[in-house]
């Protein structure tokens, strides 16, 4: 893997002799199963395990008590971004902003599943897409290295009750009157159980907490009471469907052999469609208790609430349980770590932003992220780089984010320490203000 030429550099003087190269199937016989949940609109005060206490999610709690939790984990402020940085380990500026929901010809044959593919893992992919319209592109899934998949018609039909469900490339006849996630969840349960004699990689973009405000011109009901379901009931359904997965992977005897790895795409929405008033529906806005305090929904936003999102892994016999990790991990890592646990690290040349954390995973120390990065893509498009502790904006504006968690003071008077986290951020912001300039140059001749 190349990544960035300034990355390349900071990352090489930080951790010497770190390379993926050396890895090959031989190496690594006992390659994990990987189960990869991405839930949808969820922040880190959403569950118990990260101090949230407005929603109940026993079964989630339980990954992180068995597994691992990520403290420092970071998205894109919105779907779409993150689902392309998942998918290719680059983040969107390197794909010149691909428009909303569609995903670049070119980078299908170097997906994240056609990775997995190489190192003859089985795949599917289940839930929401987002890549395409299905009925304009039902093969597209399939030519991004996934040999099954079942997902929701994105701007189509509803995703929850009475679903409108591609499956493979086909539309199902048979769910009228299922809900969506449960369909979802089925799906990856057989695969699992198909494949369960050889590698396989199960990809869950799930439906679930998204409210259903693009679908339809006239939103459906969310569940099969025929009521809408607020955001507390979205949240908990969603654990019970990881719970679902959780207990068909000990019933087929796979737990000891599978990564279980649980992120979110975004934060907790701002507003939820939740009710319907005079024939007109109206929006509500979501609040969560964390921690003893009050954290509004930060979806679309730069703040820790819309880009610090939970991150959690299971593995046994690899990831201490009940471990808690300060690393930094950003959407774009999951393809070369997972490509690297499969035996088929990314190519030493490859232009990506991702580097791989599977040493950590592996017992095998920290990773090797120095910084994380989130940007909007649209308007002015304004990005971030930051560390643990401290935030440096395009615009110059630093703060200290481990004890300004909402941004409401920025760093104006210098301090020894904030002048050292200046000068470690800022060489990256340049670095990366210049690439974005001339990546939108070179994809645009």
């Amino acid at each position: 893997m190349r990544p960035s030429t300034f990355a390349l550099a900071c990352l090489l003087s930080a951790v010497g002799s770190f390379s993926l190269a050396g890895r090959t199937l031989a190496d690594n016989p006992d390659r994990p199963n990987i189960l990869f949940i991405l839930a949808d609109d969820v922040g880190c005060e959403t569950l118990g395990c990260y101090g949230g206490e407005s929603y109940k999610t026993p079964h989630l709690d339980n990954l992180a008590k068995e597994g691992m939790r990520f403290r420092y984990g970071f998205s894109m402020p919105v779907c779409h971004p993150t689902r392309l940085s998942v998918m290719t380990a680059k983040y969107p500026f390197r794909m010149d902003y691909p428009k909303w929901g569609s995903f670049p010809k070119a980078e299908e044959p170097h997906a994240i599943a056609q990775r997995l593919k190489k190192a003859g893992y089985a795949t599917a992919v289940a839930g929401k897409w987002q890549m395409t319209l299905l009925k304009d592109d039902p093969e597209q899934p399939k030519r991004c290295g996934f040999d099954e998949s079942c997902l929701f018609g994105w701007h189509e039909g509803p995703r929850y009750y009475q679903p409108l469900i591609w499956q493979n490339g086909s539309i199902r006849d048979d769910v009228a009157d299922r809900y969506g996630p449960e369909v979802y969840s089925d799906f990856l349960i057989d695969f699992m159980a198909k494949n369960k004699d050889c590698p396989f990689f199960a990809y869950y973009p799930m439906a679930l907490c998204h409210d259903v405000t693009d679908d339809l011109e006239k939103p459906v009901p969310y569940g099969p009471n025929g009521r809408w379901q607020n955001y507390v009931e979205m949240a908990e359904s969603m654990d019970d469907q990881v719970g679902r997965l959780m207990a068909a992977l000990d019933k087929l005897g796979l737990r000891e052999r599978t990564l279980v790895f649980f992120t979110t795409d975004n934060g907790t929405p701002t507003r939820y469609l939740a009710d319907a008033k005079d024939g007109k529906y109206i929006r509500i806005p979501v609040s969560s208790m964390r921690d003893g305090k009050e954290i509004p929904g930060g979806k679309g936003s730069l703040l820790n609430t819309g880009t610090n999102v939970p991150m959690i892994a299971r593995w046994p016999g690899k990831v201490p349980p009940g471990s808690v990790v300060d690393d930094l991990v950003d959407v774009s890592d999951f393809l070369p770590t997972f490509a690297e646990l499969a035996g088929h690290p990314v190519g030493d040349q490859e232009v990506l932003d991702g580097v791989s954390f599977a040493n950590r995973l592996e017992g095998n120390g920290a990773g090797p992220r120095k910084w994380a990065y989130a940007a909007k893509t649209r308007g002015k498009r304004p990005f971030f780089v930051r560390d643990q502790r401290w935030k440096l904006y395009d615009s110059g504006r630093l703060y200290d984010v481990a004890n300004d968690y909402f941004e409401r003071h920025p760093i104006k008077k210098a301090t020894p320490e904030s002048t050292a986290a200046r000068t470690k951020l800022q060489p990256v912001v340049d670095e990366l203000k210049r690439e974005r300039s001339e990546e939108k140059k070179l994809t645009r001749k």
